[in-house]
């Protein structure tokens, strides 16, 4: 069915690497303006895009400070935040005629969930070091260390199948939903369709944030669980 969908990128080159890179430049470029845009006048007494925006940001780290704490979910806020909104921009665009939600290709997916899967690593070992933060990998027992080890390992990995395939099948598959509905009443604009459609637009986004701080947790205060 995708050769039936008309992009605009689509006119420039029929490539599909092609559009999925162009519209997630695209939806990188409208996630920092619409940035700018909240900040450019910047209130005591917030109105508008900075009120939305605000209100936005402290629900986000409302929510993260059970995962993770205030402090840290506030330090990486910059990552997991920027990612919430980055999927949410790049979720929704597929919902206009003539675009598509890069967010719908499995391979541009994977590099979302591959920043995350080596970032918090990164952050594990650089709170850990490299030799506790892998020694937690091996379980609380020694003797069952050479079975938990690779156990471990797999769990890992498999975290960058459930992120990416997590989002690219549910954004994939809103995204055939909405043709169908078109190609069924071309001639009505489907308001629920489109209202669902924006929900799991914005419930993905979240998901995709949550679980990177779900991540970041298990990574850095592994120790503290310990104790």
């Amino acid at each position: 069915m995708e050769e039936r969908l008309f992009t605009f990128a689509g006119m420039i080159n029929s490539d599909h690497h092609f559009i999925t890179a162009f519209y997630a430049i695209l939806c990188a470029v409208v996630t920092v303006f619409m940035a700018r845009l909240a900040t450019r006048n910047m209130r005591v007494i917030p109105t508008g895009l900075q009120n939305l925006y605000e209100a936005t940001i402290s629900g986000m780290l409302y929510m993260a400070k059970d995962v993770i704490g205030e402090e840290k979910a506030r330090k990486y806020f910059p990552l997991a935040g920027t990612i919430g909104f980055y999927v949410f921009f790049c979720n929704v665009i597929g919902m206009i005629p003539g675009f598509e939600a890069p967010t719908a290709a499995w391979d541009f997916t994977l590099v979302l969930a591959l920043i995350v899967f080596f970032y918090y690593h990164f952050e594990g070992i650089r709170a850990q070091g490299v030799i506790h933060y892998f020694a937690h990998f091996m379980g609380p027992v020694k003797w069952l260390a050479p079975l938990m080890f690779p156990i471990e390992i797999i769990s890992h990995l498999s975290r960058i199948i459930s992120l990416s395939f997590r989002l690219f099948g549910n954004i994939k598959g809103d995204d055939m939903f909405l043709l169908v509905m078109l190609m069924l009443v071309p001639w009505l604009v489907p308001v629920v369709p489109f209202a669902i459609l924006a929900f799991m637009a914005l419930l993905q986004a979240f998901v995709f944030m949550i679980l990177t701080y779900v991540y970041l947790a298990g990574a850095v205060l592994v120790e503290e669980e310990g104790h």
